[in-house]
């Protein structure tokens, strides 16, 4: 399973407080976004997000993921191992996830002197600058002096121009739980998350628009957007699919999410009725006094 979190951009005002809006680096001309945090179901190709949930500014993440896991558990999904974003590598969520007794691997994030510090790097940087494979074992510390143990996999490849990227690359992932028998089975398991960035996009283009000030219906229209999206791949496993030895050859010709999409709008406006309003707001040159021609 894997967990992740996304930000949507806000430019509005808080509904009551404050915290409902999430900080996070500026992106579309703000700062602020409502965040929501989803578990998925990542399994041969398939991607069925299972949960999703609201992320407040001063909530912690350790909160937030067991939170999603107990959501899928109340629908009977126990996870073998989480896959998660770098910005969950925090020694809260480790412990946490340790405490729990849950498998997970995601990748580590550089903290420490960087690589082309004169005095060398420092901290989990040690790891970037390596030239080779390896394995080890780290302890991260945060500013309460708290510990988490985890171990270490450094996978050094050739980027290949993938990602627009050539020459040596140096991947760094930190796991607990799993016993994995190579770098590279390290690297192509996280890589099965990657899919998710997907999902996201299509529930951009699912998501209803609104200028609300409510999460709980923001909240609702993300749902919606991500049901739709399980209900498409449902379908494509399901009836679209063709059988093949070994597994089952997915035709996305047959129905594209854009098109689920369309037929839904076509079947709102038939059974609701629509109409096309346009505004248009004209200002008044200088020196003009505007006339108020309304009957």
């Amino acid at each position: 399973m894997a967990v992740d979190l996304t930000l949507i951009p806000y430019h509005g005002q808080p509904q009551q407080t404050a915290q409902e809006i999430y900080r996070s680096q500026a992106k579309h001309g703000t700062s602020h976004f409502h965040a929501y945090a989803t578990v998925s179901i990542v399994r041969q190709g398939r991607r069925f997000t299972v949960a999703v949930t609201p992320v407040t500014r001063a909530e912690p993440l350790a909160a937030v993921v067991q939170r999603l896991l107990g959501y899928a558990a109340r629908a009977g999904i126990w996870p073998r191992y989480l896959l998660l974003d770098r910005g969950f590598c925090s020694v809260e969520v480790i412990r946490s996830l340790q405490a729990a007794r849950c498998p997970f691997l995601l990748p580590m994030v550089g903290r420490g002197r960087a690589l082309d510090d004169p005095r060398g790097p420092s901290g989990t940087n040690v790891f970037r600058a390596m030239k080779c494979s390896g394995w080890f074992r780290y302890t991260l510390t945060d500013p309460q002096r708290r510990t988490a143990t985890v171990a270490i996999c450094v996978k050094c490849c050739n980027a290949r121009g993938q990602g627009r990227r050539r020459g040596r690359q140096t991947l760094v992932y930190a796991y607990w739980g799993l016993q994995p028998r190579s770098y590279e089975q390290v690297r192509q398991l996280y890589r099965t998350r990657f899919g998710i960035e997907t999902s996201y996009r299509q529930l951009h283009q699912a998501r209803i628009r609104t200028t609300t000030r409510s999460p709980l219906w923001r909240l609702l229209f993300v749902g919606v957007a991500l049901l739709l999206r399980n209900v498409w791949v449902w379908f494509h496993f399901t009836v679209f699919a063709t059988p093949r030895r070994g597994s089952r050859q997915i035709q996305l010709q047959r129905l594209r999410f854009k098109t689920l999409l369309q037929w839904l709008l076509h079947l709102a406006e038939a059974t609701l009725g629509a109409c096309d309003v346009a505004y248009a707001t004209c200002r008044p040159a200088l020196g003009v006094t505007p006339v108020d021609r309304r009957r």
